[in-house]
């Protein structure tokens, strides 16, 4: 339409030219102001790890006897030449994402990090390069943007020290200056540890469960590297994440689900929703452990088999206690469209009212209508709860020292004593006449390391070694703890178990004997 300024509305802006304006080194403050969460960012960074194609995920936490120091996350993936580092170090730099890739906006890697540390190193290898690195700190971005090399032999020092990950190609991305941890005072690492892993672990267990049901091996470790021989010290802690399915229940709560229902949304075409009932007053993982079951339940969005959003109505109703076991799940369409559109972090899908108006008018193939699902979810929430439950004993939780497993099996099948520390099994010295001895004030069970060969196959164990041991132990003693008076009959138990135990520890000694003989 020609201009023709006061007589007709312009629904183009006329232009006279333009010009190419670089940000000014403030706007790197706003990637210190991202709104991640811990576990949301070190998310989007696992996420840049799938993508390179990588099948083994370390998030390793480095700590010395005082302080937590830095956070690194090692993959096996493709890596990356120093071009690549380059491109992936310019800030404002958008690439091209595939269709699968999880990757969206390309801000991830800086704003994830940033928002959390002060320095952000990325070193990595490709089949056809050497080690390389770069380094972007907040100091930099002030100074115009700048990104320092990492010098070439520690970068391939680095890489060499986790060889045992990264054998022909991969990346190590390291946070620095992790301002979280330096607000940890001094004696509180253990505990802020324990709980930053056991979140981490939730959230990754949850939004990446069908990559794990895969085949994907995602570690968290913890190394103290001011103990052991080795160059980055001691394993003191190490949780193999487990997939935490949102659906992964045995049984359904009422008989004929899932149901696929189709969602006509406009500017989309049909939307597949996969309608769930859960079993009332379940105790698995995947429906209690993964948060308030009046914030988890509703949709949950996935993008190339990656949740993106677990649990919400998105404006469809309100959540409501009747409706706690109902749980559907949309995947989303791989192109962008203005009806879904994802959160730059990867946690929330905006909807329009087109996509609500087509859930109203779902049906599956059978006719039955959406509304039909939540009324079916509302009548198993109610029959569920007239049945009469048998009510267990709470019980001081299970900490640090035993297998996750085991810990998530006994979160599933025994409420928790609130407000309790965790009980925690480590291996120290003690007399010969002593397999365990009990801290009552710090909640510890400590393991006489003169023994623990014996229940390791004669091989040394990891931070979670001897389960089984371990878990009887927890079963014999929880109840030890937590406790005012300390009886005269509680001691004289503690001693003949003690007694009893080292029995065991001479035959399975005799045994091993028999069988290398």
């Amino acid at each position: 339409m020609p201009y023709e300024s006061g007589t007709v509305w312009q629904y183009d802006v006329p232009t006279t030219g333009s010009a190419h304006l670089p940000p000014d080194a403030g706007y790197g403050k706003a990637l210190t102001n991202q709104g991640y969460g811990f576990e949301g960012a070190v998310a989007d960074l696992i996420d840049n790890s799938i993508d390179a194609g990588a099948d083994k995920i370390v998030v390793h936490f480095l700590r010395d006897a005082e302080r937590i120091l830095t956070l690194l996350i090692i993959d096996n993936g493709r890596g990356m030449d120093d071009a690549d580092l380059d491109a992936a170090m310019t800030v404002g730099r958008r690439r091209d994402y595939g269709d699968g890739a999880l990757g969206m906006y390309g801000t991830g890697l800086k704003a994830a990090s940033l928002s959390h540390a002060s320095s952000l190193t990325v070193v990595s290898r490709t089949r056809r390069s050497r080690a390389a690195g770069r380094r972007l700190t907040a100091e930099g971005i002030e100074d115009g943007f700048r990104c320092d090399t990492v010098d070439p032999r520690y970068a391939q020092d680095l890489v060499d020290r986790y060889d045992g990950i990264i054998e022909w190609h991969g990346t190590i991305v390291r946070w620095d200056r992790v301002r979280a941890f330096e607000t940890v005072t001094r004696g509180q690492s253990d505990q802020y540890l324990s709980k930053a892993i056991s979140h981490l672990e939730t959230h990754l267990g949850l939004y990446l469960h069908r990559f794990l049901q895969r085949g994907l091996k995602l570690d968290i470790a913890v190394w103290d590297v001011s103990s052991g021989n080795g160059r980055l010290g001691e394993e003191v802690d190490h949780i193999a994440v487990e997939a935490l399915d949102p659906f992964g229940y045995k049984v359904p709560g009422k008989a004929g689900y899932p149901r696929e229902f189709t969602a006509p949304v406009e500017n989309v075409g049909d939307v597949r929703l996969t309608a769930h009932i859960w079993q009332a007053k379940s105790k698995q993982a995947g429906f209690r452990q993964i948060g308030a079951l009046a914030d988890r339940q509703g949709f949950y969005f996935y993008r190339n088999d990656r949740l993106v959003q677990a649990g919400g109505w998105n404006g469809l109703r309100n959540p409501e206690g009747h409706l706690a076991l109902a749980r559907v799940a949309v995947d989303l369409p791989s192109h962008e469209n203005s009806v879904l559109s994802l959160d730059v972090k990867k946690e929330s899908v905006t909807v329009t009212p087109a996509f609500t108006l087509g859930v109203e008018k779902a049906v599956d193939s059978s006719g039955h209508t959406f509304h039909s699902y939540l009324s079916d979810a509302e009548t198993a929430y109610r029959d569920g709860s007239r049945r009469t439950e048998i009510v267990r004993k709470s019980v001081t939780p299970p900490g640090k020292g035993l297998d996750p497993k085991v810990k998530r099996v006994i979160k599933e099948e025994l409420p928790e004593k609130p407000g309790e520390e965790p009980i925690t099994f480590t291996w120290g010295t003690l007399p010969r006449d002593r397999f365990f001895q009990l801290d009552r004030e710090n909640n510890v069970i400590l393991l006489n390391k003169e023994y623990r060969e014996d229940f390791n196959d004669g091989r040394r164990g990891g931070a979670n070694d001897a389960p089984v041991t371990k878990t009887l132990l927890y079963l014999l003693l929880e109840d030890c703890f937590g406790l005012g008076r300390w009886e005269r009959t509680r001691q004289d138990r503690v001693d003949y178990w003690n007694t009893i135990l080292l029995a065991s520890v001479g035959a399975q000694r005799e045994r091993r004997a028999q069988v290398t003989s």
